[in-house]
């Protein structure tokens, strides 16, 4: 199950899971990232960015005042446009990239310039009083795991979705459903027979049996009904 998100947010959280539904009826749906992974990719950009400090100071050392004044300049540009350049690319700095997370706006929309300065720039406030404490306090007591830089950008950090192929429903058989079905009803309907095979034969039957005064059938025939039902959603319409 996901977490309802209305226009206005979050509501009561069951998992990790969010979707947001725009005014034309459209679903986005996106799997918000925790403070681990977050960690993980901060340590990754961390390590990118002394790397960058190291090369650049080896360089500018040779120039005397002059690079010393360029090599503060250059420090500071890393420290504060490095993962707002990265996230305006392609909403993620390389240590997200390879924790497979990024930066989306709350509605979903990539992020957007003033969004990724503002939640860059309060990566000071997040630091405090050492080592992101006040970050992760934050982050901890979020329904969505926002850090103070997030809260005031309106931003999210998600996993980057993946493609996937729909998986083809066991039977061939198209039945009418004997209710009418609402469009979530139709899509829980059509995810129990994608994933059921991936389920114990048991275990299919006892969730069929949950709907058998629908069906009018029960176990191994009451999966097949539900199987038969999304094939109509699918094509029998």
């Amino acid at each position: 199950m996901g977490t309802q998100i209305s226009e206005k947010g979050f509501n009561a959280p069951i998992d990790t899971l969010g979707y947001y539904e725009i005014p034309e009826g459209v679903r986005l749906e996106f799997r918000l990232a925790g403070p681990v992974v977050r960690a993980a990719a901060w340590a990754i950009d961390a390590l990118i960015r002394s790397l960058l400090y190291l090369v650049l100071s080896l360089v500018l050392a040779l120039f005397g005042g002059v690079g010393m004044a360029i090599l503060l300049i250059g420090f500071f540009l890393i420290e504060w446009f490095y993962p707002v350049i990265f996230e305006l690319h392609n909403g993620a700095t390389p240590g997200k990239r390879m924790m497979g997370i990024l930066v989306i706006q709350d509605n979903g929309t990539p992020v957007t310039p003033a969004a990724s300065v503002i939640r860059n720039l309060l990566r000071t406030a997040d630091f405090l009083p050492f080592l992101y404490a006040t970050g992760l306090i934050t982050m901890l007591i979020n329904r969505q795991f926002k850090r103070l830089g997030d809260l005031a950008a309106g931003t999210l950090v998600v996993y980057r979705g993946q493609d996937r192929q729909r998986t083809e429903i066991p039977t061939d058989e198209i039945e009418k459903p004997p209710l009418d079905l609402s469009e979530d009803e139709q899509l829980t309907l059509l995810a129990f027979s994608e994933r059921a095979e991936g389920l114990t034969g048991d275990r299919r039957e006892e969730l069929a049996d949950f709907l058998s005064e629908v069906t009018g059938r029960s176990g191994n025939k009451g999966v097949e009904a539900l199987y038969s039902y999304a094939n109509w959603i699918l094509k029998g319409r």
